[in-house]
């Protein structure tokens, strides 16, 4: 397949529908988007019901471009990643698979256009965040939960306001940040560093000020972050984790029973934020942003150094501060439900406390005057039915 082949198809798919985050290659299936979170086929012409295995691979092998890492990295561990422009039309990052002995690839689609704090409508408390000059700022969530969009309009901000040097390590680089205030120097892994732990240990002798690592994946990057974290450095990165409890076990994971205190002790030290964040349905069709903001004062450090146990929970240390901008995932989709962003069944499929989010959304509901008319109406049809 030819280059120009491959970007034709490439357009039309992007062309299609609204809201396109990826675009997906699977052998048996059409050609197929995803769209505000779900798979949508895509039809042309001539129609393509299902795909061969021999297309999907002219696909891979049109991608891969003759780059000899990308071949070894597929045949030695079954899946490459890399980064491809449309030419002014879109860039994405690329992973190509082997499942069932065949090849299959997915393109997620990035933004152009580095976002603010205000275009993503995050709260103030971000801008403090930004302004934190050492420790460990972690942003989690699910693949394609926004994680690196959010930590592209932090930089953004940093680099709008502070004459700092940052250094980011990224696989592939997402969103090119042009020099402001900041001195930006990106670094594409298979391109300027070969993996993280030896792109990280070389950013520290690069004195930068800030840190950016597109993903702690094992051991050694965590225990380097740490290190930088701990030498007077601000580390931001992201965890595929679902909360900040989550997040301290995965970190704690990583390293074997007997260094569990240390790892403790030193993580209650540098971690400065937890920003956990899921992607739910919208009314309108689209997708809204669901926030879990953990900070640290001293009883984050206690929770991160002891564990968690009754009346230590993450949970309860968000909410006993949320005057400081902590926020639970229970708070803000309850404040997403009452702006009638998203429904009852999403707000109560997405919380963390169901019970609770139950009787709040009853309460919202009677302020609403929702339940009252209904409940009024009942007892009227009782009233009339009694009377004949």
């Amino acid at each position: 397949m030819r280059k120009i082949e491959l970007d034709a198809i490439l357009s039309a798919m992007l062309q299609s529908y609204e809201g396109i985050s990826d675009l997906n290659f699977s052998v048996g299936r059409p050609l197929q988007v995803e769209a505000f979170g779900q798979l949508r086929p895509i039809s042309v012409d001539p129609p393509i019901h299902a795909l061969t295995p021999f297309q999907t691979e002219a696909v891979a092998l049109t991608l891969m471009n003759n780059n000899r890492r990308l071949i070894q990295d597929y045949l030695k561990y079954g899946s490459c990643d890399c980064s491809y422009a449309l030419g002014q039309e879109a860039r994405f990052r690329v992973n190509i698979f082997r499942q069932q002995g065949n090849v299959a690839v997915v393109m997620r689609k990035l933004n152009s256009t580095i976002p603010t704090l205000e275009d993503l409508e995050l709260p103030g408390i971000f801008r403090n965040i930004t302004k934190e000059k050492t420790g460990l700022v972690l942003v989690t969530g699910a693949t394609g939960s926004g994680k690196t969009t959010t930590l592209a309009a932090m930089i953004n901000e940093i680099n709008r306001t502070q004459a700092v040097h940052i250094v980011t390590l990224e696989d592939p680089i997402e969103f090119h940040h042009p020099h402001q205030y900041c001195t930006v120097n990106q670094r594409e892994m298979g391109v300027d560093f070969d993996v993280y732990p030896n792109g990280l240990r070389a950013a520290l002798r690069q004195a930068p000020k800030i840190i950016f690592i597109g993903e702690m994946r094992d051991r050694a990057t965590v225990e380097i972050a740490l290190t930088a974290a701990e030498t007077g450095h601000l580390v931001l990165s992201t965890l595929h984790t679902i909360d900040a409890g989550q997040t301290i076990g995965r970190i704690l994971g990583m390293f074997d029973l007997d260094e569990g205190k240390q790892i403790r002790a030193r993580l209650s030290d540098t971690l400065r934020y937890v920003v956990s964040q899921r992607l739910v349905p919208r009314t309108d069709g689209g997708r809204q942003l669901i926030l879990e903001i953990l900070g640290h004062n001293l009883r984050t450090r206690e929770a991160v150094l002891l564990g968690e146990e009754d009346g230590r929970t993450f949970y309860e240390i968000i909410e006993a501060n949320e005057t400081f901008g902590w926020i639970t995932f229970d708070r803000s989709i309850l404040a997403a439900y009452k702006a009638e962003l998203i429904t009852e069944d999403t707000a109560t499929l997405y919380s963390t406390k169901k019970g609770i989010i139950t009787r709040q959304i009853d309460l919202i509901k009677k302020s609403r005057g929702d339940a009252l008319e209904a409940s009024s109406g009942l007892r009227l049809d009782s009233i009339s039915s009694a009377r004949r």
